[in-house]
């Protein structure tokens, strides 16, 4: 496990009325810019902007209306916040070509990891983008799930071996690595690749950065029969167990609890 590394906060803004959390959800450009801002303020180093839920159930918005969503926002986010890193959460290569051209260079976050549109590695490569490759079972485009793993660690392992060969292959530079807790997997399983980060990590070719996104999520409220308006604090208890474990980033919807989290960590 890497015993010197630099964490970053990922923070979330969701431009759908739809997300599991509401508070993250902004339905207007007014929203955007005031989530940023307090987030920045909090200490986020990336703000992470989507424009389709990927919640379990949730159905593809297309890429014509995930721009019309992201143009404003962006453009409006790059005026006011010059200096921010900016992660889209997108599976569709023609978003990615369109925000770049927009906003130059981001990151790009892709749930399926390349899958769900054949010319997004050679995309992201020839545009030179830092990229989130997600593991999921199934097409978001048609959001099937399966949880029958022999082994959820192993199976994650083998997937990210395979994938950094793909990536090399399509010529991308520069990859983040994210288990995608509750993406078909049981909550016993979620556990399981929490309490594995650490090998997850060691076995995995390249040595990418870890990318945990597991806030407020049903991995958390589930167990404890809560909702996840009410698992603030739960999900700090995981974030630190994610920081021993070796994760880099932390995608939060609640940058301040989880900066702090990160400066007791650094404690230890």
């Amino acid at each position: 496990m890497k015993t010197d590394r630099h964490i970053d906060i990922m923070g979330i803004v969701n431009l759908t009325d739809d997300s599991y959390f509401a508070q993250s959800r902004c339905g207007s450009v007014d929203a955007v810019l005031r989530r940023t801002h307090q987030m920045v303020s909090d200490g986020a180093d990336i703000i992470d902007v989507g424009a389709c839920s990927s919640r379990p159930g949730s159905a593809a918005v297309g890429p014509d209306v995930e721009w019309s969503r992201l143009r404003p926002a962006l453009e409006a986010m790059r005026s006011h916040f010059p200096d921010v890193r900016i992660s889209v959460d997108t599976y569709y290569s023609s978003v990615v070509e369109r925000v770049h051209d927009l906003i130059g260079d981001f990151i790009v976050n892709d749930i399926s990891a390349g899958e769900d549109d054949p010319h997004m590695l050679t995309t992201v490569a020839r545009l030179g983008l830092e990229y989130v490759a997600m593991h999921k079972r199934g097409n978001s485009l048609t959001m099937q799930s399966m949880t029958d793993y022999d082994d959820v660690t192993d199976s994650l392992v083998t997937y990210f071996n395979e994938f950094a060969v793909r990536a090399e292959e399509a010529g991308v530079k520069k990859w983040i690595l994210d288990p995608g807790f509750g993406f078909a997997k049981t909550v016993e399983q979620n556990y399981q690749l929490l309490n594995d980060l650490d090998v997850i990590a060691d076995k995995v070719s390249g040595s990418p950065r870890i990318l945990v996104g597991v806030s407020r999520k049903s991995m958390i409220y589930k167990p404890l029969d809560l909702q996840p308006d009410d698992v603030l604090s739960a999900t700090q208890a995981v974030h630190m167990v994610s920081l021993m474990k070796g994760a880099d980033i932390l995608r939060v919807h609640d940058v301040k609890e989880a900066r702090q989290t990160v400066r007791l960590y650094q404690f230890l």
